[in-house]
């Protein structure tokens, strides 16, 4: 099998960040001492709170691209087309990876063509606990492929995840209608829409070490995320399905009522773009729904 031309670093990180200053200098720390010596690219989400001068004075190893307004998620996109390694390892400003993660990384994307997407087992806080999700991924109904490592998933986190750039680039990377929160899924989906694999491999590990403060907001946009996506992507039966479910709770969940009324008010660009899976990627849908329920 032949091998992509790759160089001295196959693979590079890419961080979106935004006013966590304190928080990235730590992450890029660890990220600077791993044995892979990878490119690191800090795209920054308009911060306030002196995050490039910070970049520039302490880390002048570290490429900053410094975004005018805060682009969400999709600063992922305008980091991945700005660098130009095969592989590209994503980063918050509060995970890193485990040294040798991006080497094994690298070699499972040089043996396997198809694979796009390397979802990582994340290990949490100072004490290092897995992720509930590690289990839920590494039990996935979909099961493991003959041409693709590990076992094919529709989900990742996204600060433990490693891709192929190509078709990260193929699948049109994070969509700008979620912005952030719950945005894995829709890329899942259009990964795997276009044939490439993606799939949990367990000896890839990410630490991801995130802020005990309070994000109110979250829930509601993790929800309307979900009913965008539903509506993006899904049969039209089952998003009309996910909007009644969602109405229904609205009425005594403060978090419900945002979440509807954000996704309503998003449903005719979500309308104007939408593109049903193909019919394999929709039975492993909800395959994995009715697994999960």
């Amino acid at each position: 099998m032949s091998h992509p031309p790759t160089g001295s670093r196959p693979v590079g990180i890419v961080i979106a960040t935004r006013d966590r200053r304190a928080r990235l200098a730590r992450t890029l720390r660890q990220l600077l001492a791993l044995p892979e010596r990878p490119e690191i690219l800090v795209v920054d989400n308009a911060s306030t709170d002196g995050t490039r001068a910070m970049l520039v004075r302490d880390f002048p190893e570290v490429r900053v691209l410094a975004l005018p307004v805060n682009h969400g998620a999709l600063a992922r996109n305008h980091g991945a087309r700005a660098l130009d390694t095969p592989y590209i390892a994503f980063s918050d400003d509060d995970s890193w990876w485990e040294p040798g993660s991006l080497a094994r990384a690298a070699e499972l994307f040089d043996d396997h063509p198809r694979l796009g997407l390397i979802a990582a087992r994340t290990l949490v806080g100072p004490d290092a606990r897995p992720d509930p999700l590690n289990d839920v991924l590494a039990h996935s109904p979909l099961g493991p492929a003959t041409d693709l490592p590990g076992t094919q998933v529709l989900g990742f986190l996204a600060c433990g995840a490693v891709v192929r750039r190509h078709a990260y680039l193929d699948a049109g990377g994070f969509h700008r209608l979620l912005f952030f929160g719950g945005e894995e899924t829709l890329l899942a989906y259009d990964l795997a829409a276009r044939g490439w694999g993606v799939t949990h491999c367990p000896d890839v590990v990410a630490h991801h070490d995130p802020s005990p403060a309070p994000r109110p907001g979250r829930p509601a946009v993790q929800r309307r995320n979900e009913l965008l996506t539903a509506w993006l992507r899904r049969p039209v039966g089952h998003a009309l399905a996910r909007t009644g479910a969602l109405a229904a709770q609205a009425r005594g969940d403060g978090h419900a009522r945002r979440a509807l009324r954000e996704a309503l008010a998003r449903l005719p660009a979500a309308l104007r773009e939408r593109r049903p899976l193909p019919p394999h990627v929709e039975r492993a849908a909800r395959l994995l729904e009715e697994t999960t329920a």
